[in-house]
């Protein structure tokens, strides 16, 4: 009796089972339970458990490794390329796309007790990305413009830029990153209008494709009373520096 006791097997998903499941898939499988999304540039954050970076660190390493075996070379002795798994897996985790796998930085609030009411804008600031269609880097500048009322929050001025830091880093398109950074700014501060506008190289241009070494994208995203009113419109573009 005792043997068969023994011999009983674990439920389907049980812990041996579930320790041999690579950290990707039970992100994945999360995610899908909550009937959620997670393209190349959403914020994942919500799904990651205590050790799954580092474990997931670890999975990427060893794939990385047979993509630079698919590509016919030798990590095992070539001195350049032997930890190069490891970098490019830290490289992607913890600095370029860092921007799905951490929640949004924290802000400090205050209330407008001053009732500041006139335009301010804030930039440039530098921002880095990669597009998701080559993983290519995205370069460039952004200008954000605010006209508060009363109700808004204020926050620091180097909280614009770790706001921007926080979705560029990811993988994006610049149409796409600009709508989710001026979502981002409108949530968290509630102006009467927010104006976004950004400029940047993309090396997908310049390093493959039609390798053209001068072109930049300009888009804009213009919400609130800066849709409305051309005049603050005309002031808040005659206010960037011209470019080039």
């Amino acid at each position: 009796m005792l043997k068969k006791i023994d011999a009983v097997e674990r439920p389907e998903g049980g812990e041996d089972e579930d320790e041999g499941t690579p950290v990707s898939v039970k992100i994945r499988e999360r995610i899908l339970a909550a009937r959620k999304r997670f393209h190349a540039n959403d914020n994942i954050a919500e799904f990651i458990e205590p050790g799954d970076l580092e474990a997931l660190l670890d999975e990427v390493e060893v794939k990385m490794k047979t993509v630079l075996e698919s590509l016919v070379i030798d990590i095992e002795n070539d001195h350049n390329t032997d930890n190069t798994a490891r970098r490019v897996a830290k490289m992607y985790l913890n600095e370029v796309f860092r921007g799905r796998y951490v929640p949004p930085p924290s802000l400090t609030e205050f209330p407008n007790a001053e009732h500041l009411n006139e335009l301010m804008i804030v930039g440039p600031i530098t921002v880095r990305s990669a597009c998701s269609h080559h993983f290519c880097p995205i370069i460039g500048k952004l200008w954000i413009g605010v006209m508060p009322n009363e109700h808004t929050n204020v926050i620091g001025l180097s909280k614009y830029a770790r706001l921007a830091e926080w979705t560029m880093g990811r993988p994006q398109i610049q149409e796409e990153a600009v709508v989710q950074l001026a979502d981002l700014i409108q949530e968290k501060t509630q102006p009467d209008g927010l104006a976004l506008v950004m400029e940047a190289e993309h090396f997908c241009m310049q390093w493959r494709g039609v390798k053209e070494m001068d072109s930049k994208m300009i888009n804009s995203v213009m919400r609130g009373v800066f849709l409305k009113d051309s005049s603050l419109r005309r002031e808040f573009l005659s206010l960037l520096p011209r470019k080039g």
